[in-house]
């Protein structure tokens, strides 16, 4: 499985926040709209609701467990293959960084310990590159487990508009 980014998003991590700030809104809105028509059948429906308004009424707790599960197994999935990731960046960058030291140490000559500096400062340098990524799996992640839940909040608010 491929890591996907919500469509339309760059690198801008204020521009993915933006995105998942207007999805939860929309999903906000729609689950409003959904909770407001199903209440209102529910109170029309009164002590004997019709078989459509117990299918509906049915399918409220089955999509919200599956929505559920859907989010939790794609968040899971996205820890697990991040969790797998910083752990081989970690162990990469833990012996370059202590093989990049012991040469430095071993420098013979003026050159030979600037090259060795500048080897070891690029090591730094791509340690702290790897940590600002990280930042964006958050983004990553909080749009992963919204998505289930927007879809299906979205879809009902558009199937149940029409009644």
């Amino acid at each position: 499985m491929t890591q996907r980014r919500p469509r339309g998003l760059s690198a801008d991590p204020m521009l993915q926040w933006t995105n998942l700030a207007v999805r939860t809104i929309e999903m906000m809105m729609a689950s409003a709209q959904v909770i407001g028509h199903r209440t209102t059948r529910m109170a029309d429906a009164g002590f004997t609701p019709s078989a459509r308004d117990q299918e509906e009424f049915t399918l409220m707790g089955q999509e919200k467990f599956e929505a559920a599960a859907e989010s939790a197994q794609a968040m899971t999935m996205h820890l697990m293959k991040l969790n797998q990731r910083l752990w081989e960046q970690t162990s990469a960058r833990m012996v370059g960084g202590a093989a990049a030291m012991w040469s430095l140490a071993g420098s013979q000559t003026l050159g030979q310990s600037v090259e060795r500096q500048a080897d070891l400062f690029n090591l730094v340098s791509e340690s702290a590159q790897s940590m600002s990524k990280l930042a964006g799996s958050g983004v990553t992640l909080a749009h992963r487990g919204l998505r289930p839940i927007h879809a299906k909040a979205t879809a009902n608010a558009k199937r149940l508009g029409g009644r």
